[in-house]
């Protein structure tokens, strides 16, 4: 069978698990108009869509620009609308006499559904469901796993590739342009988000973007990038330093490796997700660097950089086999830098399996 076929296929199981589970949430209807989800459901790559999805049929809507696109990457029915979607959605919803019609309320403008509203009969109402296809898309296939897998490979080449032209004096910005450019030139879609070179004092800045600051000798350089492939992210965050560490990087950097192993050690089916935050704090706390970790362990990943489950403190999702998530355990000191190492990892039927195959040793260069 084509792989393509295999694909349609995929999604179509998608719309009947939503499909099927439509009654037990006293639904008509599911409306999906949130890109990513819209994406999951459908296959369709394009920037405006909305998805309606009922027991035995979906339709998808969007703009003429789509409509040889749409016919390409959708095997359920397209709806080309000549006017707005708004006004598309609301005549389905008409014509199709659909009473309770399920929203992402996260996930749709409020002018968007004040607009729907105003255009469906009075016998209609939009009811808001939230997180259901998010917690569909937690649980990864085998073809989405082996898109991830391919995306952390290029990212991690790029990597390599681009770390052979670090040298003093370099500029952030320079860097960051090398990572992304190595990336594309491997086949990768897109950065998976705007990537982030921080050097120095900067480095205490966990979300730093890449300035014209220049990366000296004696410096500690964050390097945080992930590529998109096929749709699928990647992430990663690997450690520079220009010339010899002191005692206190080598002692910082032991302390934040020992913290993502431990940590990694912890992932597998049935954990908590705040069990796995936990164990990396426990070492952190062992040295004293506790308070300087200010955001979560990890979050999964896959069609968004950022997605559930989140591994934080007061998290209580369970960890399953085919999560794809990161493990990056941070410490970030004023006046000092930071030190983030983080991989892609895999929940697996025993454990977890670490995606990313490059070295997690500080990278002198």
């Amino acid at each position: 069978m084509p792989t393509s076929r295999l694909r349609a296929d995929e999604y179509a199981q998608r719309r009947g698990t939503v499909a099927d589970g439509l009654a037990g949430r006293k639904l008509d209807a599911l409306l999906v108009a949130f890109s990513p989800n819209v994406r999951y459901l459908s296959g369709f790559t394009g920037s405006n869509g909305s998805l309606l999805v009922m027991p035995g049929r979906a339709i998808l809507f969007s703009d003429p620009r789509y409509q040889i696109q749409a016919s390409e990457e959708v095997s359920c029915q397209v709806k080309i609308a000549k006017g707005s979607l708004v006004e598309a959605v609301a005549g389905a919803i008409s014509r199709l006499r659909l009473r309770r019609i399920g929203y992402e309320p996260a996930r749709m403008t409020c002018d968007w559904l004040d607009a729907l509203r105003g255009k469906i009969p009075a016998r209609a109402s939009l009811e808001p469901v939230s997180g259901w296809i998010e917690e569909l898309r937690m649980i990864k296939s085998a073809a989405e796993l082996e898109r991830i897998r391919k995306s952390v490979e290029i990212n991690s080449r790029a990597f390599e590739q681009a770390v052979q032209q670090v040298k003093p004096g370099m500029r952030e910005r320079d860097l960051a342009a090398e990572l992304e450019y190595r990336m594309r030139r491997l086949g990768a879609e897109k950065p998976a988000f705007e990537t982030i070179v921080a050097a120095g004092k900067r480095g205490a800045l966990p979300h730093a973007q890449p300035t014209d600051a220049r990366i000296e000798n004696g410096s500690l350089v964050v390097v945080d990038m992930g590529a998109v492939q096929e749709g699928y992210s990647s992430d990663m965050t690997r450690m520079l330093f220009l010339g010899s560490p002191s005692p206190k990087v080598r002692r910082t950097y032991r302390a934040v490796l020992e913290a993502q192993q431990s940590a990694i050690e912890a992932v597998r089916p049935g954990a908590s997700t705040a069990s796995v935050d936990r164990k990396a704090r426990k070492v952190l706390e062992g040295y004293g660097l506790e308070k300087a970790f200010v955001h979560s362990t990890g979050h999964g990943l896959g069609l968004e950089i950022h997605e559930p489950p989140r591994l934080g403190k007061r998290d209580k999702q369970r960890l399953q086999p085919g999560m794809a998530i990161t493990i990056e355990p941070g410490v970030y000191l004023e006046g000092f830098g930071g030190i983030r190492i983080e991989d892609t990892v895999v929940v697996t039927e025993n454990g977890c399996r670490i995606l990313t195959p490059t070295s997690k040793e500080l990278r002198l260069v």
